[in-house]
């Protein structure tokens, strides 16, 4: 049996790395290789780890436009790419291909769309798949072939979220993710969910209807200040889940491939990552 595949949230990565390493980590030209030298090291640490059958780098649109269509508030407070991390954006894909890491996007839906159908694509398959992300709304993707692979913004080290540790977390089933986000609202993704809901209240509306259409269908039964919310926000919060709800995009089950630390090397001391490509081509992927 051939090991998982690995599906990682390349811009999370990538954004990790920029603000986790310093910025005096330069390559040629005295550009910036930070966020390109600590989302290799954490690849490579996951990789030695998890011995993946192949790794997939995802990427795609920062906010796709159906969902800023759906609700203009969506992303609308992210700043913009620093420019020390836009350049290390643009040649992320040549430095990951050389280590034989496929690079996946779909323009017109985001990295989390893409991880998504990746894991899709592989369950079909049999095979089981780890996505690699720090953003909670792909817990919906956990099943008995689908891990999460949770990284904290700041720490060390990754979480294994499977539909149990969902449970755990969140007192609910991956598949009602998208309904708790909707309820409880995310202000990373800038949705505000349901006035006067949080967390727990959210919670528990699910687990006693079951979905957010039967918690509003249900709204009489609850407290007056829940139920008014839930009536008067009804539509605002079917959107909300829909903008919370993975899509499903077409791509390729990868290929088996192995990581190629030799090509990795030749690429790191090209962009004058000198340290790292003496470590790989020493075989030293720690």
């Amino acid at each position: 049996m051939s090991g998982p595949l690995l599906a990682v949230d390349g811009p999370f990565i990538l954004y990790r790395s920029f603000f986790a390493l310093p910025k005096s980590i330069v390559g040629v030209d005295g550009r910036p290789v930070n966020a390109l030298l600590g989302a290799t090291n954490l690849l490579l640490r996951v990789i030695a780890d998890r011995s993946p059958r192949a790794v997939v780098i995802c990427f795609g649109a920062e906010a796709a436009e159906y969902r800023v269509a759906l609700y203009p508030g969506y992303h609308a407070d992210r700043p913009p790419v620093p420019d020390g991390l836009a350049w290390q954006f643009d040649v992320a894909e040549e430095l990951f291909g050389a280590f034989g890491w496929r690079s996946e996007s779909a323009p017109a839906f985001e990295a989390d769309d893409v991880l998504h159908s990746l894991a899709q694509a592989e369950e079909r398959a049999g095979g089981r798949t780890l996505i690699m992300t720090g953003d909670r709304d792909l817990y919906q993707c956990a099943s008995e072939l689908v891990t999460v692979l949770y990284l904290k913004m700041g720490g060390r080290g990754v979480e294994d979220v499977d539909p149990g540790e969902v449970e755990h977390r969140y007192g609910l089933p991956p598949a009602l993710v998208p309904d708790f986000i909707a309820l409880r609202g995310d202000p990373s993704d800038g949705l505000p969910g349901a006035p006067g809901i949080g967390a727990k209240t959210a919670a528990d509306l699910l687990r006693r209807h079951g979905s957010l259409e039967s918690a509003i269908e249900h709204a009489d039964g609850e407290r007056p200040r829940i139920a008014a919310t839930l009536r008067e926000s009804a539509a605002d919060l079917r959107m909300f889940r829909d903008i919370a709800t993975l899509r499903t995009v077409a791509v390729d089950r990868p290929a088996d491939r192995a990581t190629d630390l030799a090509g990795g090397a030749e690429v790191a001391r090209r962009f004058g990552m000198r340290k790292l490509a003496e470590r790989l081509a020493s075989g030293d992927t720690a």
